[in-house]
């Protein structure tokens, strides 16, 4: 019976896995749809390379620096060894109480890894420079997320305060978030974007791409969240997924009646975003809340979206794809969520929540100014006016995404 049971949580996890994998694919498709078609290839190559990165850094040691066991300095900092090692126990129901292997943990995580360099992404498409992207990105998702969510996850000093983070709205998507913030201020607005005081909207060439890559992201949530209970349990598992799922509805519907109510236009894109927005928001909290809690994270979730994104015009944060507002926005919601609804509800959790975003952010924020701002010192950011113009595609890579493509059609 044990070695059922470990099998059938093994299995669970590692379909979890595939699942979150999928949503590298989502997050590529609503990105380039989002976009202009001129950038297309640039924005699936830098989307390739991120799993590629995170992948690889996670091996050598992202996963050691997350889960250092017994080594750590003050709860603060820890790594256990470069590479992977395979104890002896880590096939057999020995290893995590009897719920996964040794490679299943890892390689769920590492799908997980990637996913804080993707946020930024699609904040800085069509005018960084691919270079700078890519090193970024190996330093940001090789050392600074794993740090995060070690703090937290790995067994640090937010875990022992009490600070609480199912599946990662802090520790994934504000991660991503803040660095997404610090990436958009630092390159400035497209050409274009913010022109003689006025907010101009820059369209995305294909919203069927967006929509199919939303749906992706929903679909491979169910992964993310399910998977984050760390075992097959049928109550725990079959509540998250509920919760997951309500929660990302009720984000659709906020997303939609507050920008008919404040824009009076059916606008896709929001409420894509506001779906999004939902998933972020119970993520934090998906194995705590009732269903009545999930639906009202995800409303307020939606409503947040429509407001973080007119407020970041207004700063002229140009973020194209709206990932400053899903990830960062709703992620800090979520996170407090949890101390306002669902079982831990109480003032005391919102305090440990906040300390929690709080650190989070200022580590992620001051970790990401000093790596850009020596990138923009050395190799520099943003691409030339020209190459922005004519388009990624063509100066980055020396093709198109689509044959009939023009630089007037771009």
């Amino acid at each position: 019976m044990e070695n059922v049971v470990f099998t059938t949580n093994n299995l669970w996890m590692m379909i979890c896995t595939a699942l979150v994998f999928i949503m590298h694919l989502g997050f590529s498709l609503l990105e380039i749809g989002l976009t202009r078609a001129k950038n297309t290839i640039n924005i699936l190559f830098k989307n390739v390379m991120i799993l590629i990165i995170g992948i690889l850094t996670y091996t050598f040691v992202g996963f050691s620096l997350m889960y250092p066991g017994a080594d750590f300095a003050g709860g603060l900092f820890g790594f256990a060894n470069f590479g992977l090692l395979l104890p002896v126990d880590g096939l057999s129901p020995a290893y995590a109480d009897g719920h996964y292997t040794y490679y299943t943990d890892f390689l769920f995580q590492a799908m997980f890894a990637a996913t804080a360099a993707t946020i930024v992404s699609g904040a800085v498409a069509e005018r960084i420079k691919l270079s700078t992207f890519l090193i970024f990105s190996t330093i940001y998702v090789g050392i600074i997320y794993p740090i995060a969510g070690m703090w937290k996850w790995g067994g640090g000093f937010l875990d022992e305060l009490g600070f609480y983070d199912f599946a990662g709205s802090t520790l994934v998507h504000s991660v991503g978030g803040w660095a997404a913030v610090i990436s958009v201020a630092l390159l400035g607005p497209r050409i274009g974007k913010f022109k003689d005081g006025k907010i101009s909207v820059i369209q995305g060439h294909s919203i069927p791409l967006s929509t199919v890559g939303a749906f992706l992201l929903w679909f491979g949530w169910f992964g993310f969240n399910g998977g984050s209970v760390l075992s097959a349990d049928p109550g725990v598992t079959s509540l998250v997924l509920v919760t997951t799922c309500i929660s990302a509805a009720a984000g659709g519907l906020g997303a939609f009646l507050v920008s008919y109510l404040r824009y009076r236009d059916n606008d896709l894109s929001m409420i894509l975003n506001g779906v999004l927005g939902g998933l972020v928001g119970i993520t934090a909290g998906a194995d705590l809340m009732g269903i009545t809690d999930a639906f009202l994270i995800g409303l307020i979730a939606g409503a947040i979206i429509v407001f973080s994104v007119g407020a970041l015009d207004r700063m002229k944060l140009d973020d194209p794809v709206g990932a400053i507002s899903v990830h960062l926005s709703c992620g800090i919601w979520g996170t407090l969520a949890v101390g306002i609804f669902g079982s831990m509800a109480g003032w005391s959790q919102i305090l440990n929540q906040l300390i929690g975003i709080g650190a989070i952010g200022l580590f992620c924020v001051t970790s990401s100014f000093i790596i850009l701002f020596t990138l923009r010192k050395t190799i520099g950011l943003r691409v030339t006016e020209r190459e922005e113009i004519e388009g990624l595609d063509t100066h980055e890579h020396g093709t198109t995404a689509y044959t009939a493509l023009s630089v007037e059609e771009g």
